[in-house]
C-alpha cells in the first residue's frame, strides 16, 4: 500500500509547515490551456484516503474531493498558461510556469515544494520532484484533482462553441474524433499552434 503521506510527514517533522504539492494538467492536449494547482496542507492533517493521482478516478469521485481538498486545505491556488504562451514558450516552459505562479500566488508563502515530475526552474523555495508524484504524494495528487476538475469545466465550456471537436468528452486531447473536426473545420483560437494539428486550415464560423 502507497503511503502518500510519506514526503509531507517527513517535511513536517522538518519544520516545515507550509508545503505546497504542484502538479499539472493538460500538457499532452492539442487545445486548451495547460492548468496548474498548487495545494498546502495542514500539517499533520488527514485527508480522504481516495486521494491519488485524478486519472485513476471518476469524474464524480474527483469533483466531490475537491470541493474536500478545497474546504480543509490551508491554502490552493489554481493557474494556467494559455495556447499562446505554450506556443511561444513551449508546453514545458508553459507547464513549469503555470506551477510558478501557483506557489507565487499571494497568500501562498511555501516553505517547500512537491513537484509532480522531474523538471521544474531555479527558485529560492526548496523544493523536490517526484517521478509519479501524483500517485506517492497526497499534496501533488490533491493538486491533480483540482486542476483535472478546472480543466475539464474549462474545455466542456468553450465545447459549447466549438462542439466538432468532442472537447466535452476528449478535453483537447489527440482523438480520432478530435483530429476528424481538424481535418474538416480547420484550427480555432484555442489551438496550440506549435502542435502537430495535422491541418493548415484555420477555423472560420
Amino acid at each position: 500500500m502507497i503511503d502518500r503521506y510519506h514526503f509531507e510527514n517527513k517535511l513536517w517533522a522538518d519544520g516545515f509547515i507550509r508545503v505546497m504539492g504542484l502538479d499539472e494538467v493538460g500538457r499532452g492536449c492539442l487545445c486548451g490551456p495547460v492548468v496548474a494547482a498548487g495545494v498546502i496542507l495542514k500539517p499533520n492533517s488527514k485527508l480522504n484516503s481516495d486521494i491519488r493521482d485524478s486519472k485513476t478516478l471518476s469524474s464524480h469521485s474527483r469533483r466531490a474531493l475537491a470541493d474536500e481538498i478545497k474546504e480543509s486545505a490551508l491554502f490552493y491556488s489554481i493557474n494556467e498558461c494559455s495556447p499562446t504562451v505554450i506556443d511561444q514558450l513551449n508546453i514545458l516552459k508553459a507547464s513549469i510556469e503555470a506551477m510558478l505562479r501557483c506557489a507565487e500566488s499571494i497568500g501562498a508563502e511555501p516553505d517547500y515544494l512537491l513537484i509532480d515530475g522531474n523538471r521544474f526552474t531555479n527558485t529560492l523555495i526548496p523544493h523536490q520532484c517526484i517521478t509519479k508524484g501524483d500517485n506517492r504524494s497526497v499534496s501533488i495528487a490533491a493538486a491533480s484533482i483540482l486542476a483535472k476538475v478546472y480543466r475539464d469545466d474549462y474545455m466542456a465550456k468553450i465545447h459549447e462553441e466549438y462542439p466538432q471537436y468532442g472537447w466535452d468528452k476528449n478535453v483537447g486531447y489527440p482523438t480520432k474524433k478530435h483530429f476528424e473536426g481538424l481535418e474538416k473545420y480547420g484550427y480555432t483560437q484555442h489551438h496550440r499552434k506549435s502542435f502537430k494539428l495535422r491541418t493548415e486550415k484555420k477555423f472560420v464560423k
